[in-house]
């Protein structure tokens, strides 16, 4: 996903805006009095707890819990807004989405009677949302003019609609059908699925490589990365990586992204311009979403399985520290992140 695809979600059964008033604070100084010094503000680890229906916030800098607190039930994904004031987090059994402050992680707001917002993202040029609904088997598309969404389709499509991306030009989402190992295009003008091609076992994660030429998908009911030239609806190679080849994070140099392979325990470095695997990094215990530090030094990663983030030290390709948190981490995000490409 591109780094303007950073998606805003405004909107819930048909039109609806959600408005953040940010309150302005004036004060007259005391040239007499020197004021105390004031601790840094942490930098706050957003991190979704699907089983727990529960967030977790950690200090990037301390590896400390500062804060739980419950939200809808299976929060999977989460995402900022274009204008980077808040953070949408979709809770997709609980059908809605909470608002946080991303550099505190605090709730701003809340809007409920979302259908199934397991997977949600904006297209490039933002004209178009997209919700995936995995147990509804459909994909809710709407219309955005910057400011408000409107419902324009709900589309059926076979079966357990998971991740997407989309083409540079914004006519086209990629969507991932776990339930029927395919993944289909959809042409956004006319809300028409436009084709659908096999992929693989369960395919899940899927990436617009920089130059958009190419989708990356992980096929998770195996252990590669298959590449697939859209515009031809060719699978042009296969790049073994791990069982459970599962979600991507770019490094955010235009040249490397990273692969989530839950099964294997491992994550595995991808050279976009070889599409070869050129690296591996031990993370056991079911490895799933990704954050990269924006000086491309750090990882942090969710372990599924066993209920902890794992930091990663790049350049060494090791985990350099674990941190408990709640069932099934999912989500992860922080502010001084890197870029998406």
């Amino acid at each position: 996903m591109t780094a303007f695809a950073r998606r805003s979600i405004v909107a819930a059964c048909g039109l609806l805006t959600v408005l953040i008033a940010l309150p302005v604070f004036a004060a007259t100084p005391n040239v007499a009095q020197t004021p105390a010094p004031v601790a840094a503000a942490p930098n706050v680890v957003v991190v979704l707890n699907s089983r727990d229906a529960t967030i977790t916030l950690l200090d990037q800098n301390t590896y400390k819990e500062l804060s739980s607190f419950p939200v809808g039930k299976e929060p999977h994904h989460l995402m900022p807004t274009p204008d980077n004031k808040s953070l949408i987090v979709a809770a997709a059994t609980g059908n809605e989405l909470y608002f946080l402050d991303p550099k505190t992680g605090k709730i701003q707001s809340q809007v409920k009677d979302i259908a199934d917002p397991y997977q949600i993202g904006f297209s490039p040029n933002q004209k178009w949302f997209i919700s995936n609904g995995l147990r509804l088997d459909r994909i809710d598309i709407y219309g955005y003019d910057g400011k408000n969404l409107k419902l324009a389709k709900r589309l059926p499509l076979p079966k357990m609609p998971s991740h997407m991306t989309f083409s540079a030009d914004s006519s086209l989402a990629f969507i991932t059908l776990q339930g029927t190992d395919e993944i289909a295009a959809v042409d956004l003008a006319t809300q028409t699925v436009k084709w659908t091609m096999p992929i693989g076992k369960q395919p899940a994660g899927i990436y617009m490589t920089p130059d958009n030429k190419y989708l990356l998908v992980g096929v998770m009911g195996s252990d590669y990365v298959a590449v697939v030239d859209w515009r031809t609806q060719k699978i042009v190679k296969k790049i073994k990586t791990g069982d459970g080849a599962h979600n991507f994070r770019p490094l955010g140099d235009k040249r490397h992204v990273f692969v989530s392979n839950r099964v294997a325990g491992t994550i595995n470095i991808l050279d976009l311009n070889t599409l070869e695997n050129i690296g591996v990094i031990n993370v056991p215990g079911g490895p799933d979403c990704m954050e990269v530090t924006a000086d491309g030094k750090t990882m942090w990663v969710t372990q599924r399985w066993v209920k902890q983030v794992s930091v990663v030290d790049i350049a060494s390709r090791k985990v350099i520290k674990t941190i408990p948190v709640g069932r099934s981490p999912h989500g992860i995000y922080f502010t001084n992140r890197a870029s998406e490409l």
